[in-house]
């Protein structure tokens, strides 16, 4: 045991020199590509072995803790539990340390109570791959898992014929040849990834468990769910089990929502190109606005999260218009957010929002009535009702359509959502005279309708037709301009 130690230890001194000598000194940051890739894969040589020998030693202490307590060697070691002496030794969390015992258990070998003799591992071929470096902890715990989640319903022989063949994958064989033999063929290819083993693991269970996938469908039944937790800081979190088809139907709205032109969405920035064209003057045609924005992009700073949440909003938004949505109280699904009128005049104060307990800024009910499902109540300060957002405020289908092929997408340079995904907003608010019509209606994506009012960004209507004026940051001029997809639009054929 000493000389594996004082192995160990050479190993470990080796290491600290290099990081010494390659690490500290900067010189790793000096190599080329190819070296740089020699040394990952080097490193991962490495951890794999040293994996490795974490969990042949983790089973040792396993198999000298099965005794009576005091008798274990976790107890004399002054620990619990084995996970508790891992998690001390080697400076682990828990969910690691367990992981660790759950490997161990895949390739610890029982010693035969009349010889004395180790028996086979219960992975003998995967536990060899796992000595020759091939595989290390998440391997073997990504080839393992699913097969020894099957239980009972795949027998022994199975089970050798499983590890033959995940085996020979880690080492980079391809599966065609006879493997019923328990024999490993390697064909000198890369080694499998973990991800890759945990495919051909749920592969191979599939077919020798063809009985299992229905019942493992019923308990994902049971298991669906979507749970609202409570406000914390002005959101509400929500858990979510889905069921792999609806979190891929869900996935690809997203898709849609996000990324709805092929070549990706605009890289970000503001960039300023002049065209060849441009006289110099800021407003050449003396109309009050310029048509020439070649170039200016703005930043969009939402992260992706954050931009699948307001994809969220708009399907919901959507959905709740949608004829074959079901009714609630023989009306269409609708969100009442209520505001007093004084509130809702002066633009500060709070709202509230039916079913969520804690109050959402007044801002909240400037922008609510504009979609469908949603409708805005004032209250005076006695608690009275004096008015209420009515479905004549709210544009009709044809109105949308219209809107929606003038404007082609949202309004706000450099956002592509389509204009089929947009809410429609009343450039003039309906509380404050503005008609809903056409020549008062602009397409808006979830997030710009609903940070309009902060956001900087102005829309103004002429003769019908939207004019936008971006903020001081991307439009030192703040001229009024056409947005491009409207240019487009009102442009003759040819």
């Amino acid at each position: 045991m000493n000389s594996i130690v004082a192995a160990l230890e050479e190993v470990a001194a080796g290491l600290a020199a290099v990081i010494d000598g390659a690490v500290r000194s900067d010189a790793l940051t000096m190599t080329d590509d190819a070296a740089l890739g020699d040394v990952l894969r080097a490193g991962g040589e490495v951890k794999r072995l040293v994996e490795a020998l974490l969990i042949e030693s983790v089973a040792e202490v396993e198999a000298r803790s099965a005794g009576l307590r005091d008798e274990r060697f976790t107890t004399r070691q002054g620990c619990r539990s084995t996970n508790e002496l891992v998690q001390r030794s080697v400076g682990v969390d828990a969910p690691s340390g367990a992981r660790l015992v759950k490997a161990a258990k895949a390739v610890r070998r029982h010693v035969d109570t009349c010889t004395g003799a180790p028996l086979p591992a219960r992975w003998p071929l995967l536990r060899e791959a796992l000595l020759d470096g091939a595989m290390g902890l998440d391997g073997i715990l990504a080839a393992t898992g699913p097969v020894e989640q099957a239980g009972p319903r795949i027998g022994d022989a199975d089970r050798l014929r499983a590890d033959a063949e995940l085996a020979t994958h880690a080492y980079g064989g391809d599966l065609s040849g006879d493997l019923s033999g328990g024999g490993v063929t390697s064909g000198g290819g890369p080694g499998a990834t973990a991800e890759d083993l945990r495919i051909l693991s749920h592969v191979i269970v599939t077919y020798l468990d063809p009985d299992g996938a229905e019942p493992a469908h019923e308990r994902a039944l049971r298991r669906r769910s979507v749970t609202f937790g409570a406000t914390k800081d002005g959101v509400i979190p929500v858990r979510a089990a889905l069921l792999p088809e609806v979190a891929g139907q869900l996935r690809r709205l997203f898709d849609a929502y996000l990324s709805p032109h092929v070549d990706g969405p605009p890289a970000p920035g503001v960039r300023f190109t002049p065209d060849e064209s441009d006289s110099g003057e800021l407003d050449p045609e003396g109309d009050g606005f310029d048509t020439e924005w070649e170039g200016l992009v703005p930043l969009d700073s939402r992260t992706r999260e954050q931009k699948q949440h307001d994809a969220l909003a708009a399907i919901l938004t959507l959905a709740a218009g949608h004829d074959e949505t079901p009714s609630l109280g023989g009306a269409a699904p609708t969100l009442v957010v209520s505001v007093t009128a004084d509130d809702f005049a002066s633009g500060t104060g709070w709202a509230h929002v039916d079913g969520v307990d804690e109050p959402v800024p007044v801002s909240v009910a400037n922008h609510t009535a504009c979609a469908g499902g949603i409708q805005r109540v004032l209250f005076d300060e006695a608690g009275r009702i004096v008015a209420i957002g009515t479905s004549g405020r709210l544009f009709t289908a044809h109105q949308r359509r219209a809107i929606t092929q003038r404007d082609r997408e949202c309004l706000i340079p450099g956002c592509h959502v389509p204009a089929t995904w947009c809410e429609i907003h009343h450039v003039t608010d309906h509380a404050r005279g503005g008609p809903t019509h056409t020549d008062n209606g602009v397409a808006l994506c979830w997030f710009h309708h609903h940070t309009i009012d902060t956001s900087e960004w102005d829309i103004r209507m002429t003769a019908g037709v939207p004019e936008i004026r971006g903020p001081a940051w991307w439009d030192p001029q703040r001229r009024w301009r056409r947005p491009r997809s409207v240019c487009s639009a009102l442009a003759p054929p040819g």
